[in-house]
């Protein structure tokens, strides 16, 4: 029986010549708080992800809202680290999306898609975003006008590569029609719970057009962290003991098994980890060097479904 060895070295974003470490940094906490000691908090979380080897920042223009901060509010403050100890720049590769408008809710047209990249820059203090994503998709905007607008961002230096977040394969499909420069990744969520991405092909789509996941939540938003007593439905209860079962076995944490999960699939997926703190980072990092074997994978992929396989 052959085990699922997860490669720890740099993969490529896509068929693009970025390369980043097999977990990035996901930003959608880093807002929140405002002055000279929130930029101090700020310039230790980026170091400490730095040094635990991510080298992936995925932020977004509306990420910080949810914690009352103003539109913009993350990439502001990321931009004030850069800023601020511009050698960092050097050392990881910056994504970030848009295409939301609060109340309206998504809006993908050139104008604004134009509008909300060039204040994406401008809050971040950079000349390049390495890789711009859509974020929703705005079913209003023809994916040639999409298209259109991402390839012009790309020839004006403003973006280096591209992608969408939470889309269908045949949303996927439809905007790549109209691209004379391939999509590098494809961001959806997708967890030890949330398996649909691997159920409805837009894993497969991946790999036969060599994009790169980037599985937001992979922790399902901190619900694979409670105790199976508290869950609040049987398939997540029957989930969780399951990995605990796995992290008995392979003498690991939680959190390790269920981000080697989503690292063993072969489309290679790049888990998104939100932790704050240099200990829940290195839990997150110690994930690579967990060894599934095809069992251990089934199992999990099993109590995910609800159901044995046939």
């Amino acid at each position: 029986m052959s085990d699922l060895v997860i490669d720890k070295n740099s993969r490529p974003l896509g068929a693009s010549d970025l390369k980043v470490a097999p977990i990035a940094y996901g930003m959608w906490r880093f807002a929140g708080a405002t002055g000279h000691q929130a930029e101090i908090d700020a310039n230790a979380k980026v170091e400490t992800a730095l040094e635990a080897g991510i080298t992936l920042f995925d932020t977004a223009d509306v990420y910080g809202l949810d914690s009352n901060a103003p539109f913009g509010a993350a990439e502001e403050l990321f931009g004030h680290v850069l800023k601020a100890r511009p050698a960092l720049r050097d050392q990881m590769v910056i994504a970030s999306k848009g295409g939301i408008i609060p109340g309206t809710p998504y809006d993908s047209s050139a104008k604004y898609l134009r509008e909300a990249c060039e204040a994406s820059l401008k809050r971040l203090q950079i000349e390049t975003i390495d890789l711009y994503q859509v974020h929703r998709p705005d079913v209003l905007t023809h994916p040639a006008e999409l298209a259109d607008t991402l390839q012009t961002l790309r020839k004006e230096g403003k973006i280096r590569e591209y992608g969408l977040s939470n889309v269908t394969a045949h949303q996927i499909a439809a905007l790549q029609a109209h691209l004379d420069h391939p999509m590098a990744t494809q961001q959806p969520e997708l967890s030890a719970l949330a398996i649909e991405p691997v159920t409805d092909g837009t894993l497969d789509l991946c790999m036969a057009t060599d994009m790169t996941p980037l599985a937001w939540s992979p922790l399902a938003g901190g619900r694979l962290m409670l105790h199976a007593s508290e869950a609040p439905t049987s398939q997540l209860a029957d989930v969780i003991t399951t990995l605990d079962t796995l992290a008995d076995k392979h003498s690991a944490s939680r959190t390790a098994i269920a981000l080697a999960f989503v690292l063993a699939h072969p489309s290679k997926p790049i888990p998104i980890i939100g932790s704050q703190t240099p200990a829940r980072i290195a839990d997150a990092m110690s994930a690579l060097d967990v060894t599934l074997s095809r069992q251990d994978w089934y199992a999990v992929y099993e109590a995910a479904l609800g159901a044995p396989l046939p």
